[in-house]
């Protein structure tokens, strides 16, 4: 690779890319795979079909980087960025280190005092949130829940009383389970909005309740996915009848917390004494052991 004299360390570039729409590729990302030293590609193959897309031919070296060598790899790049070259960050779709590769990278570098910069693209996150008709005043992401049920509950959990707007991703063969499990944690009520497929030929947008949304899903649904949720909202005690409590608790005890820890937590969201959802608890088992 070729480095410029007098340059100690190099540069690393982020650079978002298009989530669907080939025509939506930031005006930069043409120049900055054109010039790079290094260009570190999530998956070459599709790389190759981005700059043919551009009508580009990059003049570094490319390399693969991906959740698979993405450890072995970053010192590699580090010690390219540290001779002088200009490494080029690009993953499928989006902004890098996004749920996808690049963190490792950013981490590493900063650590040496390389300059680290960004070509701003597409974002899946934000276009969702903007779709979804949902608050975006104040938003999380929360990436890709756990696959396994009983983990998945437990993260679910801990943001059952976020406030703010909640945005994941999910793959399609998990979509059915996950809404299932959000409206079981947040309540069949809480409106949410799943966003398929954003800016290409067959995109679709469908909002509703989660209970709606998982009712739907479970026809099979195809095609990248992010789901926008809306947070719990101004909710005082006396909006949380006797049986959302005890659905509180029984969604915490079978994530695996004990009752005791289970009654606590759910008084504390709700700012209530713990007696209170302890009674709640007590009566709706007595009322289902006389049923």
């Amino acid at each position: 690779m070729t480095v410029a004299p007098g340059t100690t360390t190099g540069t690393l570039v982020l650079a978002g890319t298009p989530i669907g729409d080939i025509a939506d590729a930031p005006p930069r990302l043409a120049e900055e795979l054109a010039t790079a030293d290094v260009i570190a590609a999530e998956d070459t193959r599709r790389l190759r079909r981005l700059t043919q897309a551009l009508d580009v031919q990059p003049t570094g070296r490319v390399v693969s980087y991906f959740e698979g060598n993405e450890s072995a790899r970053t010192p590699e790049l580090v010690e390219a960025l540290a001779g002088g070259a200009r490494v080029l960050l690009v993953t499928d779709a989006g902004m890098p280190s996004v749920s996808d590769p690049g963190y490792r990278l950013v981490a590493a570098a900063v650590e040496k005092d390389i300059r680290v910069t960004a070509v701003p693209g597409p974002s899946a996150v934000l276009t969702a949130l903007a779709l979804s008709g949902l608050p975006v005043d104040r938003f999380c992401f929360e990436g890709f829940l756990p696959r396994k049920a009983g983990e998945r509950l437990s993260r679910l959990r801990e943001v059952a009383g976020e406030r703010r707007t909640l945005v994941y991703f999910e793959a399609p063969h998990r979509l059915d389970d996950t809404l299932a499990a959000m409206a079981e944690v947040f309540g069949g009520d809480r409106r949410a909005a799943v966003c398929r497929e954003l800016t290409k030929t067959y995109e679709e947008v469908r909002r509703g309740s989660l209970e709606e949304l998982a009712a739907w899903a479970t026809e099979g649904v195809r095609g990248e996915i992010t789901v926008v949720v809306e947070g719990a909202g101004e909710k005082g005690p006396e909006e949380l009848d006797a049986a959302e409590l005890v659905r509180r608790v029984r969604v915490r005890e079978e994530a695996g917390e004990r009752r005791k820890e289970a009654i606590a937590a759910v008084a504390a969201e709700a700012g209530l004494p713990k007696r209170e959802v302890f009674d709640a608890v007590v009566a709706a088992k007595n009322a289902n052991a006389a049923g």
